[in-house]
């Protein structure tokens, strides 16, 4: 093997580590601050971008030097003051080159000139997306949702595939997953949860008046503030900002740029999206030193990383024991029309289970519903049984099958998700896949620190932060989800811990 092969490598790895940082970078600056009309050089930035990192990954020299670090696996990095990274551990270095030719494979599959189509496309599409969203019109969209959909499938038959098209995409997102593997687990989840369902809402009468009290935006930005601080949200290191939908980005390893959205007559929008994408941050800012910069330091699925946002926005953010210490603060200092709501008519407000429209404000139990009936529709998409002009019917029946309420337009029904427009095809069930993990995570914490709960109503979110940075967050990548999720949990995931989850908080 040649001699340098790992350095060659290691700078590979960090070119495409940056890369990669900028173009989240110019897509972050387009969803928040970017003008409008900036949207055409914008697509043709990104496009250019993506080539150049495919390209990066494709290469020659990439392939030369990943095949001579298989040679050697064990050998010894250099180190010493002309070294620019880090020597990684036996098991770091395992875990490397084991992502690194899982991506060489996928990427030198794919041509270039797609990737640069595709690129485009989706970033014109997430443009037109939020206008026919505020429009309510799907037809305004349609078009460019079709040229999505002709390069996604073309995407997914150069990644090949056994049995589903979809199969290769979900794949991007959760390693290892397969719709023969998913589509039955989802299809039981969906059984169990049904019958509780009805139960819960039938005893979940209260009224939630007090969530659409007047509070004005400055003011659930200060509150949101406040809740950052208290868990160690470090603004030396991340941001907090607005947009149409909340998202994370990562720009770098001390770069981490949240944002959220507010409705003055509706705050857990607000509260809650910042806590959810917190937990996204956290988990982007808590990888550990020595894999700080590589391929390792990203999510090992988004099934995992969305169980870091599941985990706080629900598991903690919705628990007696958070409002406990919020709730007296909020009503003091910033929302006294509260003064008159007693704790418990609050707390089951913003814990009550009804259907409702919008998946990023659906309750803890009808959520998986949602993304249930997203995996089905998107699905039936790549595997072409269902067509582009029977979607938001399709979207409105299932909507009314699944959680028995419907759509009064495209704006709350087929457009209210980002994802389509982005090219995110087998992204959605990661987020029902992180309701399970965080349901299992959480009974791990539980079992550990039976006690930690007492710390929360006092307002101290320390244990709970070390807890998830030291057993998720500082391994990134470096053990498969599945595998992780045994060393969190002692188990590989298994829904039951969410139903009794939901049984415990709900129903006793």
């Amino acid at each position: 093997m040649k001699s340098n092969s790992w350095k060659e490598l290691r700078k590979i790895d960090h070119e495409v580590y940056l890369l990669k940082h900028v173009s989240s970078l110019l897509g972050w600056d387009q969803e928040t601050y970017m003008p409008s009309r900036g949207i055409e050089e914008r697509a043709e930035q990104i496009s250019l971008l993506e080539t150049l990192i495919h390209e990066k990954i494709t290469s020659e020299a990439m392939k030369e030097a990943l095949e001579g670090a298989k040679e050697k696996p064990e050998i010894e990095e250099e180190t010493g003051k002309e070294s620019l990274f880090k020597p990684l551990t036996p098991v770091h270095r395992a875990a490397f080159l084991r992502e690194w030719d899982r991506r060489v494979e996928r990427a030198r599959k794919i041509p270039k000139n797609l990737v640069s189509r595709l690129s485009y496309a989706t970033s014109v599409g997430q443009a037109k997306w939020a206008q026919a969203k505020k429009e309510a019109s799907f037809n305004l969209f349609k078009p460019y949702l079709e040229e999505i959909l002709i390069l996604t499938r073309e995407l997914a038959a150069a990644l090949e595939f056994k049995d589903s098209p979809y199969d290769p995409l979900l794949d991007e997102y959760e390693p290892g997953m397969k719709c023969a593997i998913l589509t039955p687990l989802f299809e039981q989840l969906r059984k169990d949860l049904a019958p509780m369902l009805k139960e819960i809402i039938a005893t979940s009468n209260v009224d939630d008046t007090c969530l659409y009290l007047p509070f004005p935006k400055e003011a659930q930005h200060a509150f949101g503030e406040r809740i950052l601080n208290a868990i160690g949200f470090p603004w030396e290191r991340a941001r907090l900002d607005v947009s149409v939908h909340p998202f994370t980005s990562t720009l770098g390893r001390d770069d981490v740029r949240i944002t959220t959205r507010y409705n003055p007559t509706y705050f857990p929008t607000a509260i809650f999206g910042i806590i959810h994408e917190a937990g996204h941050g956290l988990y982007d800012l808590g990888f550990g030193d020595d894999i700080r910069g590589t391929i390792l330091a990203e999510g090992v699925s988004l099934g995992i990383h969305e169980s870091q946002s599941r985990f706080w926005e629900n598991c903690i953010g919705r628990h007696r024991a958070f409002w406990t210490y919020w709730f007296p603060i909020l009503k003091n200092e910033y929302l006294p029309a509260l003064e008159q709501v007693p704790f418990d008519t609050f707390l089951k407000s913003i814990n009550r289970v009804r259907p409702s429209l919008i998946r990023v404000e659906a309750d803890e139990v009808t959520y998986p519903l949602h993304i249930l009936l997203r995996y089905k529709l998107e699905k039936a998409l790549i595997e072409d049984t269902l067509s582009l002009s029977d979607l938001p019917a399709a979207w409105n029946d299932g909507m009314e099958e699944l959680i028995g309420i419907r759509p009064s337009h495209d704006g709350e029904g087929v457009l209210q998700d980002i994802h389509w427009s982005m090219g995110s095809f087998g992204y959605f069930p990661t987020y029902a896949l992180g309701t399970l993990y965080a349901a299992q995570f959480f009974s791990s914490l539980l079992k550990q620190y039976p006690l930690v709960l007492r710390e929360v109503e006092q307002g101290k979110f320390g244990t709970v932060v070390q807890w998830l940075k030291e057993n998720v967050h500082v391994h990134g990548k470096v053990f498969p989800a599945e595998e992780l999720c045994r060393k969190v949990s002692g188990s590989s995931l298994d829904s039951n811990y969410f139903l009794q989850y939901v049984r415990e908080k709900y129903l006793h």
